[in-house]
């Protein structure tokens, strides 16, 4: 017997038209898995208003596709995703994204944060909602909101490569899209809080040890375990499964998440507008200039 026609491949559409950052989200189906690919390398993968649009629309279309048993999310080789995009939001974003706001919120910099989260923010609750399983497959740097993003899928494969970091406090950020709610629950409230004051960043297998990775693969065999551990998922009962992560997901208050990303984005609205915020941007990019030189 053959492997599953692949289809469906192509950047996301919404209403029958091309997202406006062509390639920015990839969706595919083969058999009764679905994958989500975030391919936006020249801004490492991170997330302005439209990337966040068509993220939401790309895992709610899966979520609630019949024919689709499992999910994949994952990125490039070099980077999963490093979160929002910080250039978007300190060049103030754009104007059309913005435009349901009222005018006196236009520009500024947790105006621009809310717009790009609310999107996310609707992923994320799909995502733990959903009555079959997410997969997250990591390669490469999962960083502040990618972070929160691979930790709200079900299970997490990382490649050897792989790494993740908190990564908030280098732009004076308090964490968001999931990442308070989810790393206590995962690994403990003294490590979580060791990773959001200090900010390591993790190699795959400390990571792993720390219980944020599910399963860390050698580079080489990466694709090959994703496609491997998607089909056996898609292959199980799926009923039985999704009972079993909502009464998982019941045992540790889940219920709680979308509370909780209320109050990160309420929380980090007030860092973006202050002064701190504005003097770690900078640092943050002078540091990255500093870097390529």
């Amino acid at each position: 017997m053959g492997a599953p026609m692949k289809e469906e491949v192509g950047p996301v559409r919404v209403g029958g038209v091309a997202a406006q950052a062509p390639g920015a989200i990839f969706v595919e189906r083969r058999g009764a898995v679905g994958t989500i690919r975030l391919d936006r390398p020249d801004r490492f993968n991170a997330l302005d208003v439209r990337t966040a649009q068509d993220l939401r629309s790309a895992a709610l279309a899966l979520a609630r596709d019949q024919r689709v048993r499992c999910v994949v999310l994952r990125g490039r080789p070099e980077v999963f995703c490093s979160g929002v995009d910080l250039k978007y939001v300190r060049e103030g974003g754009s104007s059309t994204d913005l435009a349901y706001l009222i005018p006196s919120t236009h520009g500024t910099r947790g105006a621009i944060f809310k717009q790009i989260l609310e999107y996310v923010n609707s992923t994320l609750s799909e995502i733990r909602r959903a009555p079959k399983l997410f997969i997250a497959g990591v390669e490469g740097v999962a960083a502040a909101g990618g972070l929160g993003l691979a930790l709200c899928c079900d299970l997490v494969v990382a490649s050897e490569r792989a790494s993740f970091e908190w990564a908030y406090g280098k732009t004076g950020l308090s964490g968001a899209e999931s990442a308070t709610f989810l790393l206590p629950r995962l690994i403990g409230l003294r490590s979580a809080l060791d990773l959001a004051f200090l900010s390591p960043r993790l190699d795959a297998y400390s990571a792993e040890r720390r219980g944020l990775v599910s399963r860390v693969t050698l580079a080489d065999e990466f694709d090959r375990e994703l496609t491997t551990l998607s089909d056996r998922l898609a292959a199980a009962p799926i009923a039985a499964l999704a009972r079993q992560k909502r009464l998982l997901n019941r045992s540790v208050a889940m219920e709680g998440l979308d509370e909780q990303l209320d109050a990160e984005v309420d929380a980090l609205i007030e860092c973006a507008d202050s002064g701190e915020f504005d003097m770690s941007l900078d640092r943050f990019f002078a540091a990255r200039e500093t870097t390529r030189r």
